[in-house]
């Protein structure tokens, strides 16, 4: 058998306990080592008289059993009292048990019609305020040694409402709303707030259970389970229980899979919900919401497919609706199977040589022989191993793609570290957005690679389908991630550089390419997307592809094998901006493209990368920020930032962000913050970067907000132009 449960050296204050429950708790602990408070009024079940016999006699009773216990008398409403009753006593305070306070023994029972200002002010006033004032008391003590338990007492006329108890139904349902914003606030302290609904005999019950019943309904089988939420054992919080006679159940908010009745471009009418009432109160496969976060998910989740030109998400799953915008819409969100690829040494050279190296260039070497003392892969071919996932395409529902209509629109690739020269990558791809740009269709999918579960490399394809679009989506997206000498490609680089993966005929076959509308097959873009790239990187990194951060091309007009290429660049700190033009042409080939580099090697190597945590790097960056413009950053956020960061649901790196003294300040580990954002890693990137929307971080449950959840508006001021992060 298990050991017993102890509460030695832990206080309580027990409210209401000079009978009934209160009595039976207070018993209960004091038998079991706690010392105990008792608290209780001494009045009658309506709220008047008042009497210290009730709270002496149960203090006797535990003294006699050799327990320690105090009396209180005070009204809840003076809450302060009660808890200094508490530290005058034994210095702490460490369980509140609220029976609903000395309130829970008042009752004014009528008929809602009959129902009084007073009779309804004095219920709010005893059961609601007094339960607020006596937590408030207690909370900042409880804080401070990280350490609290509190149990509130509804009732099962909060939850399911009672004839004639209009007034103590609503307090007793707003009990549980505080007790959960209390379990929320309270869990980093290890402070734990639970509710319970107990049916037992007391002079309340007996106004409106029968005697046999009442009798059978003793408060002793209530004890058992405030004594358990109330240990340090229990990790229980936020939750509602209803208990009685011996048996005990815990209750969850239950909601219908519902249905979406409203429809793009037209009024939402009650006929519709009418029409559909049949469907919204289904509760065949109900979900089980259990926070805000969830609650709203279903809200996000319909609102992230669908906007309108203000930007405003429509509600487009109605499933009586054919149109093709909603195809195309419920494309988005969905993932593809997840790709593996597996690859030698053969394949690095191999790319290297398909986008130009040459073994005539010493400096190019490292790129074209295994031998080589610093052999490494070029980092542009992080889009090989992802770029499988654009013939997936053809499986979402939703997207009816002719593959000869498409083309490379734009290409965005991020490194997190340096590819591994040979070795099995697995990626995972998921349709970002679909958009109508009247003479065709884009979509975006967004690529994650990982070596394990290390995460290497993220795309961002942009895909052009010709003559998809006028399907009355929309234009834009909030996904989508924001002098060299010529070079000749050749008759035969196209032929080459599809022997690294991309097997598109479109590419080698002239007919092919001429159901697309070109004349000749066209290179590949992600070749001219690799020219350039290396050439960067040899202008200015010294072909250190540790250097590399991430890469943003747009493909503006195709090149033809054969043709030559001319990269212009500039430099702006760490981000190279360039464009390639044909130089026969002086067409503009590659347009809005820039690459980011790392200032330096040592960048990465001087933070703590046990984790593997790509967050550091962002975090270093803020830091120098707040040294270079710490005064205006304090003034602009006045605030305490704290972030919990997390890598395989365990919280790794905590950081705080000092905006509210001096001239600012970022330091590593927990601290008293106003505001605390809990985020994996991966998640967090996605935020920084601007591919995922912090608000739908939010509400997806991805981004938990603890604290003054308004101060989340100040994060543009700390996180602003992600690129340079």
């Amino acid at each position: 058998m298990s050991a017993p449960l102890s509460f030695d050296g832990r206080v309580v204050l027990v409210t209401g306990a000079g009978g009934g429950l209160g009595r039976e708790y207070a018993l209960a602990f004091g038998q079991r080592g706690a010392a105990v408070i008792v608290n209780d009024l001494g009045g009658d079940i309506k709220g008047g008289g008042r009497s210290s016999a009730a709270a002496d006699k149960v203090v006797e009773e535990i003294r006699a059993k050799g327990g320690k216990a105090v009396a209180n008398y005070d009204s809840v409403e003076d809450g302060e009292k009660l808890i200094q009753t508490a530290l005058d006593a034994f210095g702490r305070i460490g369980a509140v048990s609220r029976k609903v306070l000395a309130l829970k023994k008042i009752l004014r029972d009528r008929s809602f019609a009959r129902t009084s200002d007073a009779d309804w002010d004095l219920i709010q006033r005893v059961h609601l305020r007094g339960s607020f004032l006596v937590t408030r008391a207690a909370w900042n003590h409880m804080k401070n040694q990280k350490f609290g338990r509190i149990i509130m007492t509804s009732s099962a006329a909060g939850i399911y409402g009672n004839f004639g108890q209009a007034n103590y139904s609503a307090a007793k349902l707003g009990l549980l709303g505080l007790s959960n914003t209390l379990a929320i606030e309270g869990q980093k302290y290890s402070i734990h707030c639970n509710t319970i609904a107990p049916t037992a005999g007391s002079r309340l019950t007996e106004t409106v259970m029968p005697p046999d019943l009442v009798q059978s309904l003793r408060a002793e089988y209530v004890a058992p389970l405030v004594l358990w939420l109330c240990h340090e054992a229990c990790q229980e919080n936020g939750g509602l229980f209803e208990v009685g006679a011996g048996w005990i159940g815990k209750l969850r908010w239950e909601r219908s899979l519902g249905r979406t009745v409203r429809q793009k471009n037209k009024s939402m009418t009650p006929e519709a919900v009418r029409d559909a009432w049949n469907e919204i109160c289904d509760f065949t496969d109900a979900s089980k919401p259990a926070s805000i976060q969830e609650s709203l998910q279903t809200l996000v989740e319909v609102l992230s497919r669908v906007e309108d030109e203000r930007g405003i998400r429509l509600v487009l799953s109605c499933s009586c609706i054919r149109c093709c915008c909603v195809g195309q819409s419920s494309a988005v969100g969905q993932t593809l199977p997840e790709m593996s690829f597996s690859y030698t040494h053969m394949n690095c050279i191999l790319y290297a040589l398909g986008v130009g190296m040459s073994s005539r260039e010493p400096d190019q070497l490292k790129f074209l022989y295994e031998g080589h003392e610093d052999f490494s892969c070029l980092p542009t071919f992080g889009v090989i191993p992802a770029q499988s996932a654009m013939t997936g395409l053809g499986s979402i529902p939703g997207l009816n793609i002719d593959f000869t209509r498409l083309l490379h629109g734009e290409q965005y690739l991020e490194m997190f570290r340096a590819l591994p020269t040979s070795g099995t990558l697995t990626s995972r791809a998921t349709v970002a957005d679909v958009l109508d740009k009247g003479s065709g269709m884009v979509i975006l999918l967004d690529v994650h690679t990982y070596s394990g579960r290390e995460l290497v490399c993220y795309n961002q394809f942009s895909v052009f389908v010709v003559g998809a679009g006028g399907f009355g989506g929309k234009r834009k997206s909030q996904k989508a991630v924001v002098n060299e000498k010529p070079f000749n490609t050749f008759s035969w680089t196209a032929a080459l550089y599809r022997l690294s993966g991309d097997w598109n005929p479109l590419h080698i076959d002239p007919s092919f390419a001429a159901m697309g509308g070109f004349e000749s097959p066209i290179l590949h873009g992600l070749c001219s997307f690799g020219f350039a790239a290396r050439h960067v990187l040899k202008q200015y990194a010294a072909n250190d592809v540790s250097r590399f951060k991430s890469i943003k091309v747009r493909f503006a007009k195709p090149v033809y094998p054969g043709q030559s290429l001319q990269t212009e660049m500039w430099k702006e700190a760490n981000r190279i901006h360039l464009q390639c033009k044909v130089k026969e042409t002086g067409d503009v080939v590659l347009s809005g493209a820039y690459i980011d580099l790392h200032a330096d090697a040592s960048v990465s190597a001087g933070l703590p990368q046990t984790d593997g945590l790509q967050s550091d790097l962002v975090f270093a960056e803020i830091g120098r920020r707040i040294r270079d413009a710490g005064h205006e950053l304090v003034k602009k956020v006045n605030a305490v930032l704290g972030w919990e960061i997390s890598k395989d649901g365990r919280t790794v790196r905590e950081w705080t962000v000092d905006l509210k003294t001096g001239r600012g300040s970022l330091h590593t580990g927990a601290s008293e913050a106003d505001v605390i954002f809990s985020v994996s890693d991966e998640d967090f990137m996605e935020v920084v970067t601007g591919k995922l929307n912090p608000q739908k971080a939010f509400f997806s449950g991805k981004l938990k907000v603890k604290g003054n959840i308004m101060l989340s508006q100040k994060l543009e001021a700390v996180l602003k132009d992600y690129a340079k992060l």
